[in-house]
């Protein structure tokens, strides 16, 4: 159909054919905002099929007269919580016009659903797009950074005395609920079941679970570092997600997860270990990353609207 607000312009949903095209989109955007791609094609296939979305109506491919794909739009919502999310992504220049009518088709989806919080991420020079959002009633909330560090192959695990391992497959009850308890005092959170999250990694494209680590205090897991696949294809180990009790805080147990996940990256030939933090974060995470070696690659921004 006629992308609306664009003459000449077309607009169809997505699906798992539509991968390349994507990749394409997201490559081109990445390397014009950040200086690298920032997305990979496991990526988009665990976009494309994950809880809640439907590719078909609830993301967008947008075609220019030629009928070339310039943009890319999805709306989610993985915990169906009381925020969904807008993402719209397109090819430098050419692609930009597409910002606000992808948006627009985005929030009339969400409209559906009822009033709602509606966030989107940007990166700080992509000024179109930041147009495009404040334009339609977002404003600026808060500011993440990409973190990353070079792995040289010398990485080593922490002492015995932290109780740094494996997770075992019984144990993983154990581990979701450190999870949600570590970050119920994050700026944010949003609560997760247990079934919820086991369907959300069921729906990835692979999980490596002897990446996934706890670490144990007398007896008991009050620590835990999750992995994610992410960034396999480009060499990188991800930590998606690092919590510590906050009665177990301070005494150098996340910097020891990390430790043993670089270690664990590092001897697998990864090159690089990465993941995004929200510097808003009361627990003082960032200075964790920064003090175990990470620097700050690019930052994006949140925005958000009610309504």
């Amino acid at each position: 159909m006629e992308l609306p607000g664009l003459s000449g312009w077309t607009v169809r949903g997505c699906s798992l054919r539509d991968v390349a095209t994507v990749l394409s989109i997201t490559t081109a955007s990445d390397l014009a905002s950040v200086g690298e791609p920032d997305w990979t094609e496991d990526e988009v296939v665990a976009t494309l099929t994950a809880p809640h979305l439907d590719p078909a109506v609830d993301a967008w491919l947008a075609f220019g007269p030629d009928g070339t794909a310039l943009a890319w739009a999805y709306v989610d919502n993985p915990e169906r919580g009381e925020r969904d999310n807008v993402e719209v992504y397109a090819v430098p220049t050419a692609g930009r016009p597409a910002f606000g009518p992808l948006l627009d088709l985005a929030l009339a989806r969400i409209a559906e659903r009822g009033p709602r919080i509606v966030r989107a991420g940007v990166v700080p020079s992509e000024t179109a797009y930041v147009e495009a959002l404040t334009a339609r009633g977002f404003v600026f909330r808060k500011r993440h950074a990409r973190m990353t560090r070079v792995l040289t192959g010398d990485e080593r695990p922490p002492e015995p005395g932290f109780g740094v391992r494996a997770v075992r497959e019984e144990e993983l009850p154990r581990f979701h609920e450190v999870l949600q308890t570590a970050f119920a005092d994050a700026p944010d959170f949003v609560a997760t079941s247990y079934p919820d999250w086991l369907a959300a990694l069921a729906a990835l494209p692979s999980v490596s679970r002897d990446e996934w680590l706890v670490a144990e205090a007398d007896g008991a897991i009050v620590g835990v570092l999750q992995s994610a696949d992410q960034g396999v294809e480009r060499g990188e180990g991800w930590v998606k997600n690092l919590a510590v009790l906050r009665g177990h805080r301070g005494a150098g147990i996340g910097g020891a997860l990390l430790r043993a996940a670089f270690a664990i990256y590092a001897a697998k030939g990864r090159t690089t270990a990465g993941l995004g933090v929200d510097l808003t974060n009361p627990t003082g995470a960032y200075h964790l990353y920064m003090s175990a070696g990470m620097t700050v690659a690019f930052a994006a921004d949140m925005y958000e609207r009610t309504g």
